[in-house]
């Protein structure tokens, strides 16, 4: 096949919990100090735009329209597309954790809503927001990118579905609690292992509230789970990679484990009398 690569950046931050102003200076501020090279894809984390405190979401909300120019405007200004993390979006339907996607012109071409809310350990995401109702593929210069917003990560049907449909990276934005270093490694590595596939996996670092701290391990992985840029330190940070995507194909056609998934896998159940 003809040879196509795309580079990919993540920007790890700690956002400035419940302050939209102050997380858009600061995603702005990253990007002018550490941006000096062309870059075809910029990922933001989840929710950056108020933090990892669900009490602040909906209120949040009244700034979509600045979070949303913000990231129209720096995606023509860098000449790049965006894949903006998520905010706080308020619609017809009500409240949901959004990812939005421009291209390098400044166009909102797609938007993902969290599937899966995390309600457990203290959180309560589902008294706030909604939830989404379809995974969302999207293509950025020929290459096909697979949305999903942290608690995602735990449910591989996603990922399968999005394999199944063509994708070539796979994307997961988080705001990641650190004490659950070990599943957000063996998770994100599986999710490229087990569907061929590139893997975006961003957290944010940093404190949330009262002792809590995001993890801040941030990785672009490889199709066969090797890390190819990471930030392992829980600080704020820019890394980019450059991943082959004729590659990833030449050994998809050398070990063909997507083409021996079946359509059914139905369990027999034995049971003793």
């Amino acid at each position: 096949m003809e040879s196509k690569k795309i580079n990919v950046s993540i920007l790890q931050m700690s956002s400035v919990i419940g302050d939209v102003n102050s997380n858009i200076n600061k995603v702005d501020k990253i990007l002018k100090e550490n941006l000096k090279f062309q870059t075809d894809v910029i990922v933001l984390p989840e929710v950056w735009t108020v933090g990892w405190a669900c009490r602040y979401f909906q209120g949040s909300a009244k700034y979509q329209d600045d979070i949303l120019r913000f990231l129209s405007e720096t995606a023509k200004k860098y000449g790049t597309s965006i894949i903006g993390g998520s905010f706080i979006e308020k619609n017809e339907q009500g409240y949901f954790n959004t990812c939005p996607v421009f291209d390098r012109r400044g166009n909102l071409i797609a938007k993902y809503s969290k599937n899966h809310l995390f309600s457990y350990y203290g959180c309560d995401e589902g008294n706030f927001v909604n939830a989404g109702d379809a995974p969302v593929m999207v293509e950025l210069d020929g290459v096909n990118f697979g949305l999903t917003i942290c608690y995602d990560i735990r449910f591989p049907e996603i990922y399968r579905a999005y394999a199944k449909s063509g994708a070539d990276i796979l994307v997961n934005c988080a705001a990641w609690g650190s004490k659950k270093s070990v599943e957000w490694e063996v998770m994100t590595k599986s999710r490229a292992v087990e569907n061929q596939c590139y893997m975006i996996a961003l957290t944010q670092s940093g404190e949330i509230e009262n002792g809590e701290y995001n993890l801040g391990e941030s990785r672009i992985i490889g199709y066969k789970g090797n890390e190819i840029s990471s930030i392992m330190e829980n600080k704020e940070g820019f890394v980019s990679g450059d991943l082959d995507i004729s590659e990833m194909y030449e050994f998809r056609e050398k070990c063909k484990v997507l083409s021996d998934i079946k359509d059914n896998y139905e369990v027999k159940v034995l049971c003793k009398n």
